[in-house]
């Protein structure tokens, strides 16, 4: 399938006139309208919430745009947290995953009235003294070993190893965690689970939604507390390469519809609420890293150098990940260039495409490159001096919004104590 820019040539040069490349978009459009799509798909569950996780693209910004929509926030951090609240998003519209918790982390969340996710059992006894424990409060489980699946054709593939992941308690430390929270106050229980990163399957959800039912089935028999919610957690991913099959949210939904009915319903269940934590899903094809071309280099292979580095997009230089690259203006063009498209850290990984066949590229021309919209900005960095880009809202009206500004030396430089040495102007 082909990929398609959310920008043209000329919206993208309006856009630079404003704001100097590199810089990060976002299609306010994509990103409302994809929300739509994922809650219509879930609108058999009476209580299904969405909490974003802000881990993905931590903008204001675009997270009330998602607050608009219905979305809660999905937090791992004092400042994510710090973050919802000036956004005037608190109480149970926020969910805290967070794992090797600092104390004032947890009390902040506590203090906020978010839902609490407990990640480990040694955790139960770690809330009662930081904070008490809350009336309603969630635990995160891990089942082990492999995590397989049947794909399209019956063949079983190995989606992820959760014996290997930090995350998460055994069903027994769950059941007695369940116990002794219940002991302590709480009322309302939910099960949270993360067994896959960046599917591109409709039939993950379900699958992990049928582990997860089973489960709630169980600890409730066992345990006699209320489960008011399952929380499938992230790992729908995105269709990063072209000729990757996209994930169907609407038959995805269904298929946990039916799961659901299968084995809730039937135990009297019927009433738990389903919550999912999108980040990737919910942003990255909504969102571009933009440069220029400034640079190209004919030595053993093919090199064009851009204004943006792997501290504006890490993914491919850390993961080795796919980002289909566009030539704005030459998208009809013949992809007859083989080109390794790179940034100027001084590193080699710093590539953003390698031997790309894209179309003859020119300095001066205007790279989009796609699906940045999740774990791009967020992920950035400040190696070799490299400062962050802005990020641009490009609005449904078909304007642009600067809702990040670039950084400045100035912000480099702002944690030093130059009383000792001379003093630095900008």
């Amino acid at each position: 399938m082909e990929k398609k820019p959310f920008i043209t040539l000329e919206q993208a040069k309006d856009i630079i006139e404003d704001i100097p490349t590199p810089f990060h978009i976002y299609d306010e459009r994509g990103i409302r309208e994809n929300a739509r799509a994922l809650y219509k798909a879930f609108s058999w569950n009476k209580g299904y919430k969405e909490y974003f996780a802000v881990k993905a693209t931590p903008n204001p910004f675009l997270m009330k745009i998602l607050q608009e929509e219905g979305c809660g926030m999905d937090c791992s951090s004092y400042t994510e947290l710090m973050l919802c609240e000036s956004c005037g998003i608190i109480g149970s519209n926020i969910m805290f995953s967070s794992n090797v918790t600092p104390a004032e982390d947890m009390q902040k969340a506590y203090d906020l009235g978010a839902i609490i996710n407990l990640d480990d059992y040694t955790h139960v006894e770690f809330i009662k003294k930081v904070c008490g424990v809350p009336k309603t409060i969630c635990c995160r489980y891990n089942p082990g070993g492999v995590f397989r699946m049947a794909d399209s054709e019956d063949k079983v593939q190995v989606m992820d190893t959760p014996g290997d992941s930090k995350y998460g308690m055994t069903e027994e430390q769950m059941e007695k965690a369940f116990i002794e929270l219940k002991e302590a106050g709480a009322e309302e229980f939910g099960i949270h689970a993360f067994l896959a990163s960046n599917t591109v399957s409709n039939g993950y959800y379900p699958e992990l939604a049928g582990i997860l039912f089973e489960l709630a089935v169980r600890l409730q028999k066992k345990t006699g507390v209320h489960i008011k919610f399952v929380n499938l957690s992230g790992g729908v991913g995105v269709d990063y390469k072209p000729e990757e099959p996209k994930n169907d949210i609407a038959i995805i939904g269904e298929g946990v519809r039916k799961k659901f009915e299968e084995i809730l319903v039937p135990a009297g269940m019927g009433d738990v609420e389903i919550y999912t934590e999108l980040g990737r899903y919910m942003l990255a094809p909504f969102g571009a890293l933009v440069a220029t071309a400034i640079h190209e280099k004919h030595i053993y292979k093919e090199y064009i150098g851009l204004d943006a580095c792997a501290a504006n997009l890490m993914r491919p230089a850390m993961y080795g990940s796919y980002h289909h690259v566009t030539v704005l203006g030459k998208e009809n063009a013949p992809c007859d260039h083989k080109y390794d498209v790179t940034g100027g850290l001084c590193e080699n990984n710093d590539k953003f495409a390698v031997d790309r066949m894209l179309p003859k590229i020119d300095i001066g021309d205007i790279i989009y490159i796609h699906d940045a919209g999740a774990h791009g900005f967020s992920m950035g960095y400040n190696y070799n001096g490299k400062l962050r880009s802005a990020e641009v809202l490009l609005r449904e009206d078909g304007s642009h919004k600067l809702i990040r500004r670039a950084e400045e030396p100035k912000d480099y430089f702002a944690t030093f104590d130059f009383s000792e040495f001379r003093d630095l102007t900008f």
